[in-house]
């Protein structure tokens, strides 16, 4: 058998459903302006939220780290790789979110790919357990269920009801109901009000993946647990580092138990080097403008500009989801005809994503806006109007 052609035929079937994927190489630092390929183009595909990816603080903190703390960690946490810039950050999360959970103690890794694995595999340990999963839940979140130990069953997106009868009639040592907070290919939000209040009557943990709210949601842009004024000790909650927070990585924050059972049990924690400390020092200046006066400013800012994105598209045909936060999709229905829509933005020097199955279900292909606060409303019109003629002339 020729194993290389059995590859390429693959790779032509991926084709001919208009599947395949291409890697594009930024030539600059990520920003809404950006060259890429070579070419200058107007980016609405990142999740730099707050924009502060390039932000020149959270720039000199990342050198000063590197100065002080070298560029690599050396090993895992358990072993040699525990910074005191990773201890400092885990530090100000575990404050962070002690309104929220009782005995709150944060855990720092490397990606939220792999915190989402640690949790699942962790609380998902025994064979009498059982995770209920929302069926739009992040391919993390599938995929950390999947390797647990536990049964999976999937409860429909949003639906309270059906989750309620789910839970009710589990007999389950341990129920564990995991969830996006913001679904990151719609941009809505999961009803966690009443997840939580199901899972407090039910005795199950409510895990939140809270990967596309940290920083742009609550007050203080701590969350969708401040958003919604949420407070148990059934709470684990997961928040990106490297997405509102510009940098990279991301942390567990939990009841101080469920962090003591991570760290002497997660195989996703113990058994990968810790990050570059470099970035957990980075992260505090990140953290400082999230949670003071700049912060709100660019909260405010990028709420103005969802408002205005929305304000100004006319379409007909598309539709653009019912979303409040940053992700701004516009559903378009065939693989083919939203790579026709991407490209012709992109000859406009306008980089918006077409994404396709299985992110999405099939027949549902969209373009994945997303807004920064590094944008302005001159950029955002361009965006509207370019999207108003597209449509028409398709």
């Amino acid at each position: 058998m020729n194993l290389i052609a059995a590859i390429d035929r693959k790779l032509a079937t991926l084709a001919a459903h208009s599947l395949t994927r291409r890697l594009r190489v930024a030539d600059s630092a990520c920003a809404p302006r950006q060259v890429v390929d070579g070419r200058p183009m107007l980016a609405f595909c990142s999740n730099d939220y707050l924009g502060l990816a390039a932000h020149p603080l959270v720039i000199e903190a990342l050198r000063e780290g590197a100065s002080r703390y070298g560029a690599g960690s050396g090993a895992s946490h358990l072993v040699s790789g525990h910074s005191r810039a990773h201890a400092l950050l885990e530090e100000r999360l575990a404050e962070w979110m002690s309104p929220h959970i009782e005995k709150a103690r944060a855990l720092y890794l490397c990606t939220g790919y792999m915190a989402n694995l640690a949790i699942l595999t962790a609380l998902g340990a025994d064979l009498d357990a059982m995770i209920f999963s929302e069926a739009l839940n992040h391919a993390s979140l599938i995929d950390g269920a999947r390797l647990a130990k536990a049964g999976v069953t999937v409860y429909p997106h949003g639906d309270v009801e059906a989750l309620d009868k789910l839970l009710a009639a589990s007999s389950a040592s341990t129920k564990i109901v995991v969830t996006d907070s913001v679904f990151s290919m719609d941009g809505n939000l999961a009803p966690l009000p009443e997840l939580l209040a199901l899972c407090e009557r039910h005795g199950a943990w409510l895990v939140v993946d809270d990967a596309h709210g940290f920083g742009v949601l609550g007050q203080n842009g701590r969350g969708a647990l401040e958003h919604f004024e949420l407070r148990s000790p059934n709470l684990v909650y997961m928040g990106t580092l490297g997405k509102a927070a510009g940098v990279g990585g991301a942390f567990i924050a939990a009841h101080a138990s469920v962090i003591e059972l991570l760290v002497q049990r997660s195989r996703p924690y113990i058994y990968t080097t810790a990050a570059p400390p470099a970035l957990a020092h980075a992260l505090q200046a990140s953290l400082d403008i999230i949670g003071g006066p700049e912060g709100m400013q660019r909260r405010a800012h990028l709420a103005a500009l969802v408002d205005s994105l929305q304000g100004a598209l006319r379409l007909k045909r598309w539709q653009l989801a019912a979303s409040s936060t940053a992700i701004q999709p516009i559903i378009i229905g065939s693989n083919e005809d939203a790579l026709r829509a991407a490209a012709g933005l992109h000859e406009q020097g306008l980089w918006v994503p077409a994404i396709r199955p299985p992110t999405v279900a099939a027949g549902t292909a969209r373009l994945r806006v997303t807004l920064s606060a590094a944008h302005t409303f001159e950029e955002v019109a361009l965006l509207a109007g370019a999207l108003n003629d597209i449509e028409r002339s398709t």
